[in-house]
């Protein structure tokens, strides 16, 4: 079985979070695409950052009942920061049947030369790259053989403004599934 997987903060996730997934999975050789929530990113400050619990638990909500997605709380019992070649190595050892491919956006393919051990995670698995800018033709790695191009509808959402519009108490109604709306008002994340 092929697996994508999807690293994230989803702080919130969003519902371009999850057309990407979908797409991912649908239009590439994935069978199925994990979304794998990351407690810490080594390129992103902790500020604003709810519990990874709470994070996964939206995208379980988000995902809600599709036989594709699947949320992966794979990272939470690793060191931290989380680093994607710790991540596949262990995922491999733990899944030797399985096959990992990584689904990434166009704008961290410009920065993969920062990523730890990126030469091997470019050796050894294959790297879908979805677009993040009209800019593509310029990216480094494109000609690669284990980088792949997919299209994806291109949604200037991001978690950032929607944890803004909440603070400023605006409805993000239809930028979150339901299911995670419902969550986000219960527990008024974000507001405290």
């Amino acid at each position: 079985m092929k697996i994508g997987l999807f690293f994230g903060s989803f702080n919130p996730i969003h519902i371009g979070h999850l057309i990407i997934a979908e797409t991912a999975q649908s239009q590439t050789a994935l069978d199925r695409v994990w979304m794998v929530v990351s407690p810490q990113n080594p390129f992103k400050q902790k500020k604003n950052l709810l519990s990874e619990y709470n994070r996964l638990r939206m995208v379980e909500l988000g995902i809600g009942d599709s036989v594709h997605l699947q949320a992966s709380s794979i990272e939470f019992h690793l060191p931290k920061p989380s680093f994607t070649i710790d991540t596949l190595t262990h995922l491999k050892e733990k899944y030797p049947d399985y096959e990992f491919a990584l689904i990434m956006g166009s704008d961290n393919l410009e920065h993969f030369h920062k990523w730890k051990n990126y030469e091997a995670i470019l050796e050894y698995y294959h790297i879908y790259v979805y677009p993040r800018t009209k800019e593509i033709d310029k990216l480094p790695f494109l000609d690669h053989p284990n980088v792949e191009l997919f299209e994806a509808p291109f949604l200037d959402i991001s978690a950032t403004y929607i944890r803004e519009t909440i603070r400023e108490g605006y409805s993000v109604r239809y930028l979150v599934p339901d299911a995670v709306l419902d969550y986000l008002e219960a527990s008024r994340a974000y507001l405290d």
